[in-house]
């Protein structure tokens, strides 16, 4: 199978406008998870979904290929799902590449595209074993629960599942998923669903509509930049 890689980036963070731009150690975080992506030898190409003219040049000079999405893209699955035209004849499926991760983990993208490609399911996506019980209260640490066949039941900001006999083990989604281009075609023409809006999940309008998730323990946690406070442990 043909793998893409494709890594959404806007300019108009509310928490840190212009993230992709910024400087870690004299590279540009987005050039740096463009360096990350072209390692992970089960993508035949890398690219950059924006809607800004400034990430797009920075990106073209890299020698990456840039394409134009809208500003009214509310993910980086929009965003890619845009690009459906330019993508559904030449490639299997689509890696989503967080572009404020730097320093992702090429094995977890193997690992991604691996699982996406043995399965034979719609989507895989990865998720990391929680270590202690406040990181699980926290409800911007979106916790999911699957099968003895690693496919998902349910994602929730709630502490699932709930402790009545024990404690559980708990796994943090990670947010970075391998769709194959069906699979985009039918999220394309879905509507946001009830749980999804409840929630504030996409990932739910893909299991209300019976799309198949296959989900993918790393070792490997997430070390996304989301506020200037995050970048200064990057640039001692």
């Amino acid at each position: 199978m043909k793998g893409l890689g494709i890594i959404p980036a806007r300019y108009g963070s509310t928490r840190f406008p212009g993230k992709p731009l910024i400087e870690i150690n004299g590279k540009s975080m987005i050039r740096r998870v463009i360096d990350q992506a072209k390692k992970c030898s089960s993508l035949s190409d890398v690219w950059v979904a924006t809607d800004d003219e400034r990430i797009f040049k920075h990106v073209e000079e890299y020698g990456c290929k840039a394409f134009y999405t809208s500003e009214d893209c509310n993910s980086g699955t929009e965003r890619i799902c845009e690009l459906l035209p330019q993508i559904e004849n030449d490639f299997d499926f689509v890696l989503n590449i967080q572009g404020d991760e730097p320093f992702v983990h090429v094995e977890s993208l193997e690992e991604l595209s691996k699982a996406l490609i043995s399965s034979k399911t719609d989507i895989a996506t990865l998720v990391v074993q929680i270590e202690n019980r406040e990181e699980a209260n926290d409800s911007n640490r979106v916790k999911v629960v699957f099968s003895t066949s690693g496919r998902a039941l349910y994602f929730s900001r709630s502490t699932i599942p709930f402790a009545r006999n024990g404690e559980p083990n708990y796994f943090k989604h990670l947010g970075v998923y391998a769709y194959t281009t069906n699979a985009l075609q039918q999220i394309k023409m879905l509507k946001p669903s009830s749980l999804e809006l409840t929630e504030s999940l996409e990932q739910l309008r893909w299991l209300e509509h019976d799309l198949s998730i296959s989900v993918v323990v790393t070792s490997h946690d997430s070390t996304g930049i989301d506020t200037p406070a995050d970048l200064l442990k990057y640039q001692a």
